[in-house]
């Protein structure tokens, strides 16, 4: 994911500060992306000297200044562009894989331990984006209820079925990765 086109789309919905940005990738399925928060605040800097994004200074009583981005003209128009490239296709890094290559080493034992606990974590993560599909209403951590339902209501019918659609492919996912491994706990006994 390229994290300039991905801030565009946010500031697409609605303006907001980088702090919000980065709470928005946290609690979102669609856009994971596992960069550290300086690369956000990196990005701003260069959209807002490309002219992609206008930034507004807020000055708070009880709180720090906040910098409240907004997507420009400019913006919208490289975000549409961006949007009609070429897909590329998913690159998918599951470090499990590496670590089954040499599972061999493990005792029968070790084994079953060490696919049980990656079944587990892929049976949360299915709960988890069960939850997050259930709860529209619920904004990540950080960001109040109200701007939360701001930013979802700013979207059309046809970019909410968007949305549904990437929690969908989300939830294909781990679902055929818990079939695998379920086959792989019980197939692996016979060897």
């Amino acid at each position: 994911m390229l994290i300039e086109h991905a801030i565009l789309g946010l500031l697409s919905l609605n303006p907001l500060s980088g702090y919000d940005i980065k709470k928005m990738f946290e609690g979102s399925v669609a856009l994971y992306w596992s960069g550290n928060n300086n690369q956000i605040y990196k990005t701003l800097i260069k959209l807002h000297e490309q002219g992609w994004v206008s930034r507004e200074t807020q000055i708070q009583d009880a709180s720090p200044t906040r910098k409240i981005y907004s997507i420009t003209e400019k913006g919208l128009e490289e975000l549409r562009c961006w949007v009609s490239t070429n897909p590329e296709m998913p690159q998918v890094k599951n470090s499990f894989l590496i670590q089954l290559a040499w599972a061999d080493l493990l005792t029968d034992s070790e084994l079953d331990n060490l696919l049980e606990r990656y079944e587990s974590e892929i049976r949360m993560q299915i709960a988890m984006l069960n939850l997050q599909k259930q709860q529209k209403n619920v904004s990540p951590s950080g960001i109040s209820r109200d701007a939360y339902i701001n930013i979802l209501s700013a979207r059309t019918p046809r970019e909410t079925f968007f949305w549904n659609m990437i929690l969908e492919n989300w939830l294909s996912y781990y679902q055929a990765e818990l079939n695998w491994v379920c086959k792989l706990r019980t197939e692996s006994q016979q060897y």
